[in-house]
């Protein structure tokens, strides 16, 4: 029964054992999003001995940032400073991937100076701000594409994929939310209208880089609040984003975001990504509040999911990884 430190092959990678760190926004760039010498140290020092890095959100383009020194990858410009960083990781042996990202509603005039855009103009539940713009369907098709320009960006910077945002309240999570989606076109109203926009990120994506890099999604599975999308209906919505080609899903939570008030046993997202598994056959990402190394490896030999994601532990200890492996080989 494979562990934390077995290691695991997807798709073209093998990965030296199944510790993910999870994408956690540093603010470490430049107000440019450029890559900066200190954000590459925040890596480099946390990237060794993991099986898999994701690095944080980075927005696709200007009207979807979130704060003021976000990573960016909206712009060719930006390359030659995503690719040091990838560099100074994969000295480490550690497969990189790219966590790409919109905030719609989540972001604000104060950040991007323009009218935040949305499904619905519907303020974003848990950050209110300005009602935003609802996009038309020739918008959402530019968003297809910034999206795609997005991976290249990537790739060609030498990422070995990308993660595409689907979770804690940003624009593809506020399209799958029936509580931000009240549209009644082909992109709202069933679920299978407002998993549509997902779907076809994907399919652009696959359709650009083929299948030698990996594509991973993060749904956010779960809203957790009364009206929102439920466990039943997110595991749905993840089956038929995982049928467009996405090699792992990153299971989290979705309008709530990350965490919560309620959210405090470790694994707090591993019941949902459990559930996720059952209806995949891909791997999944467990997530949330994982603290110990015996925590991480008795998430994955109970089968519950095949990673786990080891985040502010991470963060405030740079050699966790390394200690955890030292921990379970009993050394």
């Amino acid at each position: 029964m494979p562990g934390l430190l077995e290691p695991l092959k997807i798709g073209s990678l093998e990965l030296k054992n199944r510790l993910v760190m999870p994408p956690m926004a540093t603010n470490y760039a430049d107000e440019y999003g450029e890559v900066t010498d200190r954000l590459i140290q925040h890596y480099t020092d946390r990237s060794r001995n993991l099986g898999l890095l994701i690095v944080e959100h980075s927005y696709v383009t200007g009207q979807g940032k979130i704060s003021p020194n976000q990573l960016g990858v909206h712009s060719d410009k930006l390359i030659p400073g995503l690719r040091r960083l990838v560099e100074a990781v994969k000295a480490n042996d550690t497969p990189i991937v790219l966590q790409i990202n919109h905030g719609g509603s989540a972001a604000s005039r104060e950040v991007t100076g323009s009218q935040p855009v949305a499904p619905s103009p519907v303020k974003h539940p848990r950050r209110g701000g300005e009602t935003p713009h609802r996009l038309t369907v020739d918008e959402i098709e530019g968003i297809i594409k910034l999206f795609t320009d997005a991976a290249k960006r990537a790739v060609n910077a030498g990422f070995d994929g990308v993660e595409v945002h689907g979770a804690h309240g940003f624009l593809l999570n506020q399209f799958l939310s029936p509580l931000t989606n009240r549209r009644e076109d082909q992109y709202g109203g069933d679920l299978e209208n407002r998993v549509r926009l997902p779907c076809r990120i994907i399919d652009e994506i696959r359709e650009e880089l083929g299948w030698d890099y990996l594509v991973l999604y993060r749904m956010g599975v779960d809203d957790m609040l009364p009206g929102g999308i439920t466990v039943e209906e997110g595991v749905e919505a993840a089956r038929m984003i995982a049928e467009r080609g996405v090699h792992v899903m990153d299971v989290s939570g979705g309008l709530s975001g990350s965490r919560g008030e309620v959210l405090k046993a470790p694994g707090y997202f591993v019941p949902q990504a459990s559930e996720v598994k059952k209806a995949l056959g891909i791997p999944v990402i467990g997530v949330g509040g994982i603290t110990t190394p015996d925590e991480a490896d008795e998430f994955i030999k109970s089968q519950k999911v095949d990673l786990v994601a080891v985040g502010r532990a991470i963060l405030r200890d740079r050699e966790w990884a390394t200690k955890a492996i030292q921990r379970l080989r009993g050394d």
